[in-house]
């Protein structure tokens, strides 16, 4: 999206299967789980970094494109598809909650916001320095 608000790229975001639903957690969450795990967690202990919310890809997708600068088109492409796809996955945090007292504090909506602008920095960036 960054390269195509730019110009840089066709305005045409090709993709596979949307319906697949993702547990999407921010990375700053998730360092924030480590730190808490390497705080109190209890060793040879699995546990479950997740939002625990399952978001089909085509909801990511239509999010991060209403936030586009410029019209932006999304075309499925067969080549794109997967043979066997796992059509939802997310996780259960609840032993991480109750270990840490972890839970995730950061929106998704602040965390499509913040990938979209960091991938604009990088992509201005990127054209001034080459």
């Amino acid at each position: 999206i960054a390269l195509i608000e730019m110009g840089l790229a066709e305005p045409v975001i090709k993709v596979g299967n949307l319906d697949a639903q993702r547990d999407i957690t921010d990375v700053r969450d998730v360092a924030r789980a480590y730190v808490a795990l390497m705080e109190r967690g209890t060793n040879a202990t699995v546990y479950n970094i997740a939002s625990g919310i399952a978001r089909t890809m085509r909801s990511v997708l239509e999010a991060l494109v209403a936030r586009a600068r410029v019209r932006v088109a999304i075309e499925t492409d067969p080549k794109l598809l997967r043979p066997i796809d796992t059509p939802i996955f997310f996780g259960d945090a609840a032993r991480l909650r109750g270990t840490a007292g972890w839970r995730p504090e950061i929106p998704f909506e602040q965390t499509l916001d913040d990938l979209l602008d960091y991938w604009r920095r990088v992509a201005t960036a990127g054209c001034a320095s080459g």
